[in-house]
């Protein structure tokens, strides 16, 4: 079998050690389990700089674009609607979860390689006084754009709206001051910048607005009022939870700690991210976003212009020789996509641009 690293968004490569401890097994009941749940969630407040008197957290069953499904439709209510900016695909999923779920919404617009505007939001905001909701995605993956979520949350609370943000692939590793920045909601995932595995997500609640939205959810197994409500009581989560998922979550935290927390990981991400393109460069490949608003998360990258190949060929190449890249997701251009999260380092980096630079001397 091929060993390979992920050079993706996540999932990503994760440490042996984070493996190691799904190979226990856990019953959901067990007093200990649930101690485990209820430290996840306290920790997770301390990383987002938040109160526990002024928020909580909820952990749910699923993939990234479930905890965001669950804020959706369990707080947008029936005299609600919901404002979505978007500027790449994950934007463009709120509109498919808020058609899905019959939400009363507006859609803000902006081209991918372009961040939203505040003051577009908040000419938007008083255009239209029935939105009562903002969501928005910090690091659109799409892209690898990182869009500016404190200008738009300033002005949504300044209107007094509610602020919701997609920090799925930001959170950890982009330093967040959730409170101080006025954001509500903020959903991420365990298979994102704190280097655990898929199978839940995590979503920081301000405690009122969370209370506010009891008897809202369009869902039963998504409702995130009554999933917080019987996870507050001792740590149980409402049905069958991703135990090991969860053990590696715990580990992956303790190991985010130890690395020197968030300003540590947020550096090794940005210099991963900075030395790729610097040698990207060098090799005549152009990055999709300018240099003002690219985020440390993944980066876009045109096709070279000196040669022809597929990128199924390339991708092939590649993970032969130990590492597996994206395809780009780019309607309108010909890229491909490199993350550099997870247990990657700067060795890494100058061996996947070695391997570039002889495909594309191959090519030739």
């Amino acid at each position: 079998m091929i060993q390979y690293k992920l050079l993706t968004p996540g999932p990503l490569t994760t440490t042996e050690s984070v493996k190691k401890v799904m190979m226990e097994d856990h019953c959901t009941w067990d007093d200990d389990y649930k101690q485990i749940t209820q430290k996840i969630r306290k920790n997770l407040l301390k990383l987002a700089h938040v109160s526990e008197e002024d928020y909580t957290v909820v952990l749910m069953q699923g993939s990234g674009s479930f905890g965001v499904e669950s804020v959706l439709t369990s707080v947008v209510g029936e005299e609600d609607k919901l404002l979505i900016v978007a500027n790449g695909a994950y934007g463009e999923r709120m509109t498919d979860i808020a058609d899905h779920a019959k939400l009363s919404y507006a859609v803000y617009r902006v081209d991918y390689d372009q961040v939203p505007s505040a003051q577009k939001v908040e000419e938007i905001l008083k255009g239209d006084p029935a939105i009562t909701h903002v969501a928005m995605v910090h690091s659109e993956t799409t892209s690898g754009i990182l869009n500016d979520i404190a200008s738009v949350s300033k002005v949504v609370k300044a209107a007094g709206k509610t602020m919701i943000v997609d920090a799925m692939s930001s959170f950890a590793g982009v330093d967040i001051q959730v409170e101080e920045l006025g954001i509500d909601f903020l959903i991420s995932s365990a298979n994102k910048c704190i280097q655990g595995v898929p199978g839940f997500s995590l979503i920081l609640c301000n405690r009122k607005k969370l209370i506010e939205s009891q008897g809202k959810a369009r869902s039963l197994s998504l409702d995130l009022y009554d999933q917080w409500e019987t996870m507050e009581k001792d740590g149980k989560w409402r049905f069958t939870s991703p135990t090991h998922t969860v053990l590696a979550f715990a580990k992956a935290m303790e190991e985010l700690e130890e690395e020197g927390g968030i300003q540590a990981r947020s550096k090794r991400y940005y210099d991963n991210n900075r030395l790729l393109i610097q040698k990207m460069k060098e090799l005549g490949i152009r990055t999709y976003i300018g240099e003002e608003h690219q985020g440390p998360i993944i980066t876009t990258f045109f096709y070279p212009e000196h040669c022809n190949f597929s990128f199924q060929e390339m991708y092939e190449y590649i993970k032969e020789r130990g590492y597996a890249i994206y395809p780009g997701k780019v309607t309108d251009a010909d890229t491909f996509r490199i993350g550099n999260i997870g247990e990657i380092y700067e060795e890494d980096i100058l061996k996947l641009c070695g391997i570039f630079k002889s495909f594309f001397d191959k090519m030739r």
